[in-house]
């Protein structure tokens, strides 16, 4: 008796656990910079390389030749960033490579940047698939850009480099 009711005991707990909301244990936020990991920065530099580890000694992956591209930090050892792209592809960039001003990607051809964050809003302008921009406010749907001298607000869900719960002002 005593067993079948711990076995449902643990069965109901098990089956609980994914109802609870998930955090990250261990590297919530870097050890160097005392930031929240992962986050997102773009290329300061027009040309930097991407190292398979956190030092000079390092054998050099492959470079980013785009200046303002956004990427998401998820480690730190250093000086060093630990950095992935949209394709999630990365390696070691040294930190003075990286600014913390926030840019996106656009992900969908023609993206109707709008007047408001209101998919009936007027549209100012519309962006190329791959085009990067200055990511101003956001809200749960909508961010507001900047690129090319015109703004407006777009579907979070058509950019990358913004967290989907992320809010700013």
């Amino acid at each position: 008796m005593f067993r079948s009711s711990l076995t449902g005991a643990l069965l109901t707990l098990l089956l609980m656990l994914p109802l609870v909301p998930t955090r990250l244990c261990a590297g919530e936020v870097g050890p160097v910079t005392n930031l929240p990991l992962p986050r997102f920065v773009s290329m300061k530099a027009s040309e930097g390389n991407v190292r398979r580890g956190p030092s000079l000694s390092h054998r050099i992956d492959w470079v980013y030749k785009r200046r303002d591209m956004p990427l998401r930090i998820t480690a730190e050892h250093g000086h060093w960033r630990r950095v992935e792209d949209r394709d999630g592809v990365g390696g070691w960039v040294h930190y003075s490579l990286l600014s913390g001003t926030r840019t996106v990607l656009v992900e969908r051809d023609m993206l109707a940047l709008h007047t408001r964050p209101d998919p009936a809003a007027p549209v100012a302008a519309a962006l190329e698939l791959g085009v990067v921009a200055r990511l101003g406010n956001c809200d749960l749907e909508w961010c507001e850009l900047r690129s090319g001298g015109y703004k407006g607000w777009v579907p979070k869900s058509r950019i990358w480099g913004v967290d989907p719960r992320e809010i700013r002002e």
